[in-house]
């Protein structure tokens, strides 16, 4: 009989899935806040939105990844702030892997660039197929967020802190 811990990951529908922990996939990932003129910058995914980032590469900082990835997902530069959020995730992705993802939030702000999806990867062209935007804080209520995290509650931490 195992004794190996089972979580639970939820995939970006919302379906549920028991899963032993061993089976798991560590993925430290990485995002930005972005908030600019009562407007943040949200990446489209699918039929809703998340905030530009994610994992981190093998020998990078976490800086360095979220830099990298503000730029491949919204083709914005980016100065790193504050630490907003860390979260704990459990998921499975569109790759049929199934992840234990520690989520961390920076308040960021943008430096240059322009809005752009030319630098995302061939796995997220699967469900990236529109230009970021930038979403009026008024609106947030009346949009999708697709990730694991109380999107709205992150946003009002980066308020309170910028």
């Amino acid at each position: 009989m195992s004794t190996d811990k089972h979580v639970t990951c939820v995939d970006k529908d919302g379906k549920k899935y028991e899963v032993a922990a061993s089976d798991l996939t560590m993925r430290p990932s990485v995002y930005g806040v972005i908030i600019q003129d009562d407007k943040v910058l949200l990446v489209r995914q699918w039929d809703g939105y998340d905030f530009p980032g994610g994992g981190i590469d093998l020998g990078e900082t976490i800086h360095e990844a979220l830099v990298r990835e503000v730029k491949e997902e919204s083709g914005m530069d980016a100065r790193v702030g504050d630490i907003v959020a860390c979260e704990n995730s459990f998921y499975r992705s569109t790759n049929e892997k199934f992840y234990h993802s520690i989520l961390i939030y920076y308040l960021c702000e943008v430096t240059g660039g322009k809005l752009s999806i030319d630098g995302i990867d061939d796995s997220e062209k699967e469900y990236v197929h529109d230009l970021p935007e930038w979403v009026p804080l008024n609106n947030l209520d009346t949009i999708k967020f697709y990730n694991s995290v109380d999107s709205l509650k992150i946003i009002e931490k980066a308020l309170a802190i910028r």
